[in-house]
């Protein structure tokens, strides 16, 4: 039991998955941001667009 035990220990194999997750969630975070500073600047060519189309 000791030696499963210092086996599960040792394991590192989730620290690379939790690593990229964490990456992710990063790239996640600046998406997010990113699009919700230029949303109102998208928002008002694509209104000024729609305006001059009809």
């Amino acid at each position: 039991m000791r030696l499963l035990l210092a086996r599960f220990l040792a394991d590192e194999s989730g620290a690379t998955a939790i690593e990229y997750c964490l990456i992710a969630t990063g790239i996640a975070f600046a998406i997010i941001a990113a699009v919700q500073g230029i949303g109102p600047q998208l928002n008002t060519k694509f209104t000024a667009v729609n305006s001059s189309m009809k």
